[in-house]
């Protein structure tokens, strides 16, 4: 698998561009084109009918310690600075930092991204394209954007883009739960834009400084949060491989001890074996965390004066520790029937959009053989995208532009639009039109011929086996809709 043709398809193609572009970009930021959308949008879509819109909160799922319901959520960006201190972010999410003091290089490193086994010190670990490097000392870099509301334009109006959707579901599970009459067991779901200041964004989406998450935070008994993690992460690994990340470049893989972060007790990453990394690595997809009862417990703890200014001074309590004011509210939570109150324990499912995508893309590449127009075979690119996710589900062809055939192309192209995305081309030899199509990832093409205006039937061509079967005009929309819906 080549990542520099997978780039080059995406801009050639109208996947993904370089954001700003005509004024040289900006790192770390992409922007989706025409197809790029409708591949995202597909996948966030699939994600939400398949996790929250048609789930079966009656009836226990396979795997589920129970029944259980799911609900949405969409928060704001910028949230209450208090929020990001009590969580840890504003002291704790940091990454380790260094610069180069060469000429000809100045360049600025994450410590964990340089490639070598020694000391970050050392003068002969040379991570910029130049002869050697002088690096300085590590030193944290904190991820999240600042930005400042108001007009004052002072410290005390300091503000930031989040850098999760997680602590919006959070501080406002009391209200979910009041206000929805849902119980726990339940999930949580929410589709939302986050921000990190990535210190060396790369590899194409992957590692962004804007991004796109699709998280649940599914509250439980802690009894039985243990089951209920395990349900999640063999859940979500199955939705991947059903949506055709399959195989050996899709592993699960448990965290370590020394790897968990501050607030899990345990945690799965769903990863996939992206062709930019080395040969046996693997990148994170999703992370499915144990995260206790620490979030609630930490916006529920302590007093936080609602008509003071933010304090996200570091302030040190009797045992020296840093103490984080809650809001003080009660965010346990009481079962009706048992009369039990306890704090819920969270699980965390959280899949990057981007990253999905960007896999997606990556395992739909294809190359083969496929004949032309005069019989001789010739190289095919083709995305064989799930025909779920793809862009465009069908393309209707007039297979020469008389005798009526463009009519009757362009009335099954108008009774197709209507259900799903598609395409009407009437360009071209159809050999050529059938390419265009096999690039793009299109499922199924149509072809309007003599023998439809004689008995009112099409040819279905499948883009992955290339098989050619007549299907009845008056049946066509139900047939696609049947193929693309599974």
């Amino acid at each position: 698998m080549d990542m520099d043709k997978i780039v080059s398809l995406c801009k050639r193609r109208g996947f993904l561009f370089q954001s700003s572009e005509i004024y040289g970009g900006l790192n770390g930021f992409w922007d989706y084109g025409p197809l790029g959308v409708e591949l995202k949008r597909n996948l966030k879509e699939a994600w939400w009918r398949d996790m929250v819109a048609g789930h079966d909160d009656i009836s226990t799922l396979p795997g589920a310690p129970s029944s259980y319901e799911m609900v949405g959520l969409d928060c704001t960006i910028i949230m209450h600075p208090q929020v990001w201190k009590v969580s840890g972010h504003y002291d704790l999410f940091v990454d380790k930092m260094v610069d180069c003091r060469t000429e000809g290089c100045k360049g600025r490193f994450r410590v964990d991204h340089i490639p070598s086994s020694e000391c970050p010190l050392k003068p002969s670990k040379c991570p910029g394209a130049h002869d050697k490097c002088s690096l300085t000392e590590p030193r944290d870099f904190n991820l999240m954007f600042k930005t400042i509301i108001g007009a004052l334009g002072g410290e005390e109006d300091a503000a930031f883009l989040r850098p999760e959707t997680a602590q919006g579901i959070f501080v406002n599970f009391k209200n979910v739960l009041d206000s929805s009459r849902v119980r726990v067991p339940v999930g949580i779901a929410q589709i939302g834009k986050s921000f990190r200041n990535e210190i060396t964004p790369r590899n194409f989406t992957f590692r962004s400084r804007e991004f796109e998450q699709m998280e649940i935070e599914f509250f439980c008994h802690p009894s039985e949060s243990r089951k209920w993690y395990e349900y999640w992460r063999n859940r979500r690994m199955k939705w991947w491989q059903d949506l055709g990340l399959s195989g050996s470049r899709l592993l699960l893989r448990e965290h370590h001890a020394d790897e968990l972060s501050h607030y899990s007790i345990g945690t799965a990453d769903i990863e996939y074996a992206f062709p930019f990394l080395p040969e046996g690595e693997f990148g994170e997809l999703e992370g499915v965390a144990h995260r206790g009862d620490f979030d609630l417990r930490s916006h529920m703890e302590g007093k936080l004066d609602p008509n003071s200014k933010p304090n996200l001074q570091v302030q040190l309590g009797a045992d020296g520790k840093p103490v984080h004011k809650g809001s003080g509210r009660d965010l346990t939570y009481r079962d009706d029937i048992t009369n039990e109150r306890f704090t819920p324990h969270v699980i965390e499912p959280s899949a990057g959009a981007d990253r999905g995508a960007l896999a997606i893309l990556c395992e739909a590449y294809h190359e083969d053989s496929a004949p032309d127009d005069k019989g001789e075979l010739q190289t095919r690119t083709v995305m064989k995208f799930h025909p779920r996710i793809a862009p465009v589900k069908a393309a209707i062809f007039p297979l020469v532009k008389k005798d009526g055939m463009p009519e009757v192309a362009q009335e099954l192209y108008r009774a197709l639009k209507k259900k799903f995305p598609v395409q009407y081309d009437e360009k071209g030899a159809v050999g050529r039109r059938y390419r265009r199509q096999d690039e793009i990832g299109t499922p199924y093409c149509l072809t309007i011929d003599g023998q439809t205006l004689t008995d009112q039937t099409v040819t279905l061509r499948d883009r992955d086996t290339l098989e050619q079967v007549r299907v009845k005009l008056a049946d066509v929309v139900s047939e696609i809709e049947q193929r693309v819906s599974g």
